[in-house]
């Protein structure tokens, strides 16, 4: 009995000390898999708005950051409807050429130029309900843009960024043309003329268009083989974040209204000083806004400031119109420069302008008597209370007859209804008490002639 004690107490000593080591050994890949997970900065970069020469801008800030600090990955978070091709080009490059490994997380839609940043990416991957691609090429107006050698440099373009990740070029290629067949067994469906090609994250991840579907970011980052202790997200600086209001249209079309209004109105009413000072800070806001964007170079506000003193000129200086004319198109040249879309620019312009002429057209008529206008205008007057008296009108004497008393050479004085009147002839000669008549009268200029 003891002996079988003992060993039922050895077994159970055994078969715990069995768990012991498996629970151990179970341990270990978690252990390993947790050691074995890369240290390093890893950046995500929001790629959250229209592609325009300001996302490029804080892009390359973020890409320059994350080389500084020695990042071992560069996670894209994308959701943006697509914008300039130009744009998407330059940083498609500054991701192909980066050193650090670079994933696009579509969040919401690449749609677009969009789709083309994605593409360049060494890996893609997509949350739930996502989609990528329709990266037709459309105009500032939305219309889609049918020159052929435009589009099928776009659509090489396309192509290029998705074979130099491995990806069937030819889906891409179907993104950006409208007129290509593509078949796509891999989901049963075919793209005939006529359509776009817009996959859907589960489309995507079987075509081979997406590497993984994932719910987040750090999702993303732990799939790399990355922990997610030194995750950075990068974030638009105060300026940043002023100028993308600034250059939200509404606003840029109240700035342009503010500053059109506002100058005009202090150089036709001068005195008041507010609207100069309001419509100068709304240019210099709007100006400010689109430079920081990136949209705007040092010469629109070289345009601008030529403009304006030109314009200020005109209002002294004889010069037919030309000063003024000329101050204008600086201006505008200035103003829509420095957009980041010459279409909505001109828009805005044209709206701003035409609110800006009803309020001027208003203010001048309330303030008639300050405007500047009145410095062209002789107010004083000669009146009878300060001692002048006006020419009487004679038009009267036209036809009358009457005697010279003086000899006409040709100017003299004859007898009119026994009044003597001041007299010329049309050049001849009239002696003394001829009878003449009065043939014609031009303010006090009375012309005879002999009868």
């Amino acid at each position: 009995m003891e002996r079988s004690e003992y060993g039922n107490r050895f077994h159970r000593w055994l078969l715990l000390l069995i768990m012991l080591v498996l629970g151990m050994a179970a341990s270990f890949p978690s252990q390993a898999g947790a050691e074995s997970a890369k240290i390093a900065p890893v950046y995500v970069i929001p790629v959250d708005q229209k592609i325009e020469t300001g996302l490029e801008k804080f892009m390359k800030r973020g890409f320059k950051e994350a080389e500084k600090m020695n990042a071992g990955l560069i996670v894209l978070d994308i959701n943006t409807p697509g914008g300039l091709v130009s744009t998407a080009q330059n940083i498609g490059k500054m991701i192909r050429e980066s050193k650090i490994e670079t994933v696009a997380y579509i969040r919401g839609n690449a749609a677009s130029a969009g789709s083309y940043i994605a593409l360049n990416a060494d890996k893609i991957a997509m949350s739930p309900g996502s989609m990528i691609g329709a990266a037709a090429m459309v105009d500032g107006t939305g219309k889609r843009v049918e020159d052929p050698k435009l589009v099928a440099a776009w659509k090489s373009e396309m192509a290029a960024a998705a074979e130099s990740s491995g990806r069937n070029a030819k889906i891409a290629a179907g993104m950006a043309d409208i007129n290509m067949v593509v078949d796509m067994p891999e989901i049963g469906e075919t793209k005939e003329k006529g359509e776009i090609i817009a996959l859907s994250s589960e489309q995507a991840l079987k075509v081979g268009y997406a590497d993984k579907i994932a719910s987040s970011p750090e999702e993303v980052v732990s799939w790399m083989g990355y922990a997610n202790d030194d995750l950075i997200q990068v974030e638009r600086t105060g300026a940043e974040k002023i100028a993308a209001f600034l250059t939200h249209p509404v606003v840029m079309t109240i700035l342009l209204f503010l500053g059109i209004a506002g100058i005009v109105i202090e150089l036709i009413v001068p005195g008041f000083g507010v609207p100069g000072i309001v419509g100068v800070a709304a240019f210099v806001l709007y100006f400010f806004g689109n430079y920081v964007a990136g949209f705007a170079g040092n010469e629109t506000w070289l345009l601008f400031i030529v403009g304006l003193i030109l314009m200020i000129l005109e209002m002294f200086v004889p010069s037919f119109g030309i000063l003024g004319v000329l101050g204008a198109i600086s201006l505008v040249a200035g103003v829509v420069r420095a957009a980041y879309d010459t279409s909505h620019a001109m828009v805005s312009l044209g709206i701003a302008f035409i609110a800006a002429l009803i309020v001027v057209v208003i203010v001048a008529f309330i303030f008639k008597e300050r405007g500047i206008w009145n410095r062209f205008i002789l107010k004083e007057s000669l009146t009878k209370e300060q001692g002048y008296v006006p020419t009487e009108a004679r038009e009267f004497l036209v036809g009358k007859e009457g005697v010279s008393v003086t000899p006409l050479r040709p100017a003299g004085t004859v007898l009119i209804d026994g009044e003597r009147v001041d007299v010329v002839t049309e050049g001849e000669f009239v002696p003394t008490d001829t009878a003449v008549t009065v043939i014609h009268v031009e303010g006090a200029r009375i012309v005879v002639k002999p009868k």
